[in-house]
């Protein structure tokens, strides 16, 4: 073996013919230019995430991590907070009733749609993903109360509303049943399921939708399979549908809690939290502490 080989090749044992090899410069330049390719593709996609992550922090965490230490001081929201009230501030929260009256009332909103709303959205879905006439025009109609905004959906329903004059006391009275009407929102004892419903007329179409879209990407080859080994309809739906439509309903009860809980819109316009704080929730609160106080 010579030591005049060229400075850019490597000697690697050989087994076959000897104790070591050189390996020719073509190969070594090839793995060089595939790391550098190896490098420069982590560096694209370093370049790419870097701008989200930045206002990620810059919008959600910092903030979140500063709201969480001001919560340990008396603060007017101007300037560095400085008088530290330890654990105070949550001792009073908790012995608030308007917040802990938000809190159950958020609550009931999240059960509520857990157990009706989105149960009636995946019944739908379901049916309106078989070989129906008119499918197409079902959809749209059940999806367009999501496309209108929560603004205009309270207006609305103040109008269907009214007391008196509204649509539903006109239905309920054409049907013998005038003696149901009444203040639907300026009765506590009516106020908050007349805002479930108008939740629920409002995003049923979204997790409808939404449902529809997961159980259309399920392989048609595997419910023919278990309807030529003789399963029946509810077999079907629970052994095939429901397991691979798991991802889809995660999803939709994940934004199904975060959409109770952050309800505001519709309360604010058509209520603004009344009747005497009957139909608050927890955004309406802060909304009204944060900017009306």
């Amino acid at each position: 073996m010579t030591s005049t080989s060229s400075a850019s090749s490597k000697v690697l044992p050989d087994k076959r013919s000897g104790p070591s090899v050189e390996l020719p410069p073509p190969a070594a330049d090839f793995a060089r230019g595939r790391a550098r390719r190896r490098l420069l593709n982590w560096l694209t996609a370093v370049g790419f995430q870097v701008p989200a992550l930045v206002l990620f922090i810059g919008l959600v965490l910092l903030p979140m991590l500063f709201a969480l230490y001001t919560a340990f001081f008396r603060w007017g929201g101007f300037g560095m907070p400085s008088d530290y009230a330890g654990t105070d501030n949550f001792t009073r929260l908790f012995q608030d009733d308007v917040f802990l009256g938000d809190l159950w009332r958020c609550l009931i909103l999240v059960g509520l749609s857990l157990a009706l709303q989105l149960p009636l959205a995946l019944a739908m879905a379901v049916a309106l993903n078989q070989r129906l006439r008119g499918r197409a025009v079902y959809r749209m109609l059940f999806f367009a109360p999501y496309v209108l905004s929560e603004a205009i959906t309270g207006v609305l329903f103040s109008m269907v509303f009214a007391p008196g004059d509204g649509l539903a006391d006109h239905v309920l009275g054409a049907v013998g049943l005038d003696g149901l009407g009444g203040e639907w929102f300026a009765d506590p004892s009516y106020v908050m399921a007349t805002l479930f419903l108008v939740m629920t007329w409002k995003y049923f179409g979204f997790h409808m939708m939404l449902y529809l879209a997961g159980l259309q990407s399920i392989p048609a080859e595997l419910t023919e399979a278990a309807l030529i080994d003789g399963a029946g309809p509810w077999q079907r739906f629970r052994n095939v549908t429901l397991p691979l439509l798991a991802p889809t309903l995660r999803i939709s009860v994940f934004l199904s809690v975060i959409g109770a809980i952050q309800l505001f819109d519709l309360v604010w316009v058509i209520t603004q939290g009344g009747p005497d704080h009957h139909s608050e929730t927890m955004a309406v609160t802060m909304f009204q502490y944060g900017f009306k106080r």
